[in-house]
């Protein structure tokens, strides 16, 4: 009980941190400098203002400077780290995989907040994502070097393939319409998903978070909030949510699914 009331409050400081990577890394800002300010007087935000959801909450939502709104996004962000750390340690303990689990949950849920909130994938994520993965499949443990090697030979080739399906989608879907349908950010996120799980759970992933952005599509166009196919779908949260269910549920959907060919 204590191991997990500690993970949830680590969770709540690495979501606040995650606030401000969503908030400044698409304008290629500093995550470091300056100090938390209000995005609408600029007023800097006194360590008392800025506690993971309790300040939210006291503050009833509102800067206490200039009384405008604090958008949702910063409690939401801070809760769903924490449940999502939660999760990680109830399902995979404090181990190695627990451990590299929350970290790809922080970079997964930091991904689709971003690219809700500005159609944009940073580097500043996506990078150093597909190096860690590289390192956490580098670290499992196997009896020779050699099988390591191999591993992470297959987690390689897996971002290649998925990056270069994505950009063959791009290009495919620029040459018929002549517009853009898929951002550069798409295909890296797909390289960093596909060096974390592998291909058979990536192809998961693939296959989800393209059908539920499909279905969310479908939805604004009979609710006629898409007009002529107009607004941009930000692909990239759902391959994240897709990649977040898949962590904690996709080897059990894929056996179920192979046992369809024995």
């Amino acid at each position: 009980m204590l191991i997990s009331v500690l993970v949830v409050l680590v969770g709540l400081a690495f979501g606040s941190f995650l606030n401000v990577c969503i908030s400044r890394l698409p304008g290629h800002d500093s995550i470091i400098r300056p100090r938390s300010r209000c995005p609408h007087c600029q007023r800097l935000i006194p360590p008392l203002e800025n506690i993971p959801v309790l300040s939210w909450l006291l503050l009833r939502g509102r800067c206490r400077g200039c009384h405008q709104p604090i958008s949702w996004r910063y409690p939401a962000v801070e809760i769903t780290t924490a449940l999502l750390f939660l999760l990680c340690q109830l399902t995979f303990g404090i181990t190695r995989v627990g451990i590299f689990a929350m970290i790809l949950c922080f970079l997964l849920l930091g991904l689709a907040a971003t690219d809700a909130e500005t159609l944009t994938l940073p580097n500043a994520l996506t990078y150093p994502g597909i190096a860690i993965g590289l390192v956490y499949t580098a670290s499992i443990p196997r009896a020779m070097i050699s099988f390591r090697i191999a591993d992470v030979a297959s987690s390689i080739f897996s971002a290649i393939g998925f990056a270069l399906l994505i950009l063959a989608i791009r290009w495919i879907y620029l040459k018929v319409r002549h517009v853009e349908g898929l951002g550069i950010g798409d295909a890296k996120l797909m390289a960093m998903i596909a060096v974390w799980m592998g291909p058979l759970l990536t192809a998961e992933v693939f296959f989800i978070g393209v059908f539920a952005a499909a279905i969310y599509g479908i939805l604004l166009l009979i609710t006629g909030q898409n007009r002529g196919m107009q607004t941009q779908l930000p692909l990239g949260s759902f391959l994240c949510g897709a990649a977040l269910f898949v962590l904690f549920q996709g080897q059990g959907i894929l056996k179920w699914y192979l046992q369809f060919f024995h």
